[in-house]
């Protein structure tokens, strides 16, 4: 069903193109004006013929002159280069076109205007040069009345054109004007367009899409080709080789149309298109060698020219295999791929047969046409295909937050339960282990049939028993820090600094230990949960007092360095040996000096909480001398 909607839809494509190109033959096409009509030499001109809205195309009626013939009657665009089907003779060298303007009516001011001399020419009226140069020609002169005798004149040495190919046009400055506005507009138009679009698909070129990418080439080839106008508009210096340049970019857009439908079809890694893209590559380079040997080797410039057509052929039927495939395959864009072999199949096919029957008054040639229609077609196609790409991230984004929410709920779920199973636990595990302690005091008071062997298991018995009263007592320590529920709040460290000092200098002074608590001179901010910041400092100081002998001291202070905070507790107590530094803040870890007394819980709650507050802890110690402790914390600015 999607198959034959995407048929159905193309062939409406094709037939659109179809009734377009006929309009456009009929309706712009310097070939389809309607008289006056040259014949031998000779136009004759009225003054009623300026009166139409467009010029009036010099094509018929020339007499052609070279080194071979002599004022043979001629058509412009009846041959594309000097050999005239003569393949023994170069394609190059000078000519020379003469036609008579037989004119009756009031004198006014006319234009002739000369369209992309890609070589060297000189115009002349009467016998007299009027303009010299390349690109595009031009004269102005007052038209009277009788005959005048207008003589074009060309040398060329390069490129696969030479002589006057295309059709002079002949009116008053003001239809040049109307005309030339037009054609402005479109061919500034048709620059400008692809090139927006290339830039369009830049930011997708760093993500690797090799899709956007090859859009964004076809753009700029197409608008480099269509930059011709210009050149030729301006005469500027390169005109003269304009003809390798325009090649070039050809060659280029083909090759992206045909990508383009193999990166769509998904046959980019089939051995077919390995094989398609190294000819799509060499072809244009020979075809570019060529040119180099047509001023020495004549025929050259007819085997260039039916490679050439061979090349669009061949880019043609790959594109069109492409465009099936992607049917086959019901690629999501393949409609798009469809539609576009059709216009680039009627661009190749308009081009082939209707030389010489066509060329445009104030728009684009059939196949630039088609080339614009590409453009468009495929910016479409990126277009939606980016917006397709998006929504599924968009519905992957949604689908993966849903999933983390429940994840999380479930994660949630499960440490609380977690908690209420070790908070049980440990209070369930009490009653038996005092009792166990009480039943070793007991055998212990007694005495009876207690002998060493007994006693050494006794002491070890106890030793377990303390070690399991510690662990019990540190699960509590834990189970009580995860019951706290309050919100975080703005705290002045000052204030806290100063409660701290409150707090615990008393127990300090029965410990013969001096407490210094140096609060910054200006005060800071931070949030935090004030239980659990309580408990973090209890902890460090608790521990700095059982290290810390008489008269030795414990300083805490706070500074404030690029808009952390840092504060530090610092002792002359024992130190803490270098080889258990690394240790310290693991679970259950006790050091040599706290084996019998400590649970190896207070440090580790003291980096879960500084690591919660977003914050780092360091520690630096030496034995006999003390340890500092650096929290770092943000700051609220």
């Amino acid at each position: 069903m999607k198959q034959s909607k995407t048929l159905w839809q193309s062939l409406f494509t094709l037939t659109l193109l179809t009734v377009f190109f006929v309009l456009l033959f009929y309706t712009d096409n310097k070939y389809q004006t309607p008289p006056p009509y040259g014949k031998s030499g000779i136009i004759t001109l009225h003054e009623q013929d300026f009166e139409r809205n467009n010029p009036i195309f010099l094509i018929d009626g020339w007499l052609f002159s070279d080194e071979r013939q002599t004022e043979q009657p001629t058509y412009i665009g009846e041959f594309s280069n000097l050999q005239h089907g003569d393949l023994s003779v170069s394609p190059h060298g000078k000519a020379r076109y003469q036609l008579t303007l037989r004119y009756s009516g009031a004198p006014q001011i006319v234009t002739v205007d000369f369209p992309q001399l890609a070589f060297l020419y000189t115009i002349s009226l009467d016998d007299i040069q009027i303009s010299q140069g390349f690109g595009n020609g031009q004269i102005t002169f007052p038209l009277t009345s009788g005959n005048h005798v207008l003589t074009v004149e060309t040398s060329s040495q390069t490129g696969y054109y030479s002589g006057m190919y295309f059709p002079p046009a002949l009116s008053t400055a003001e239809t040049f004007r109307r005309v030339d506005n037009i054609q402005g507009f479109s061919y500034a138009l048709a620059f400008i367009l692809p090139l927006a679009l290339a830039m369009f698909t830049l930011f997708l070129w760093r993500t690797g899409d090799i899709l956007s990418r090859c859009l964004g080439l076809l753009c700029c080839f197409y608008a480099l080709y269509m930059f011709r106008y210009f050149v030729f508009l301006f005469s500027m210096p390169v005109a003269k080789y304009w003809f390798a340049v325009q090649s070039v970019a050809l060659y280029c857009l083909c090759f992206c149309v045909v990508q383009l439908t193999a990166l769509i079809s998904g046959c980019v890694h089939d051995k077919a298109w390995k094989w398609i893209r190294a000819v799509l590559l060499v072809l244009p380079v020979l075809l570019l060698l060529l040119c180099l040997f047509i001023p020495v080797l004549p025929w050259a410039v007819f085997v260039h020219g039916k490679l050439t057509d061979i090349y669009y052929l061949f880019t043609f039927c790959c594109t069109a295999y492409f465009a099936v495939q992607a049917v086959i395959r019901q690629s999501k864009e393949s409609r798009y791929t469809l539609a576009g072999c059709f216009v680039f199949g009627a661009g190749l096919i308009i081009n082939l047969f209707f030389a010489n029957r066509f060329e445009p008054i104030r728009f684009f040639w059939q196949f630039e046409w088609c080339g614009l229609l590409l453009v468009i077609l495929f910016g479409v196609m990126m277009v939606l295909h980016s917006r397709r790409i998006l929504q599924e991230n968009d519905a992957l984004t949604n689908h993966l937050e849903e999933q983390v929410r429940e994840r999380t709920k479930e994660v949630t779920q499960l440490l609380e339960e977690r908690k209420a199973f070790f908070s049980d636990m440990a209070h369930d595990l009490k009653a038996p282990v005092f009792a166990t302690q009480s039943f070793i005091n007991a055998i212990r008071q007694r005495g009876i049939g207690v002998d060493t062997e007994l006693m050494g298991y006794l002491e070890q018995a106890e030793t377990k028993q303390q070690e399991m009263a510690r662990r019990l007592q540190g699960l509590s320590t834990l189970n009580a820090l995860d019951r706290i529920k309050e919100k975080r709040v703005k705290v002045s460290l000052k204030e806290f600094l100063e409660e701290i000092y409150d707090v615990h200098h008393a127990e300090a002074a029965v410990r013969s230990v001096h407490l210094f608590v140096d609060p910054p001179t200006q005060d800071a901010y931070l949030y935090a949960q004030l239980e659990k910041l309580n408990i973090l400092f209890e902890n460090l100081i608790y521990n700095a007092l059982k290290a810390t002998p008489c008269n030795g001291s414990i300083t805490v202070f706070a500074q404030v360095k690029e808009n952390r905070i840092h504060i530090t507790v610092e002792d002359t107590g024992c130190g803490i040996p270098k080889e258990e530094l690394p240790y310290i803040f693991q679970r259950f870890y006790v050091g040599a000096q706290n084996k019998d007394t400590g649970t190896g819980l207070g440090l580790y709650i003291v980096h879960s909480i500084v690591t919660e507050l977003g914050g780092t802890i360091n520690v630096s110690s030496t034995v006999g001398i003390g340890t500092k402790f650096v929290i770092i914390l943000p700051q609220i600015i």
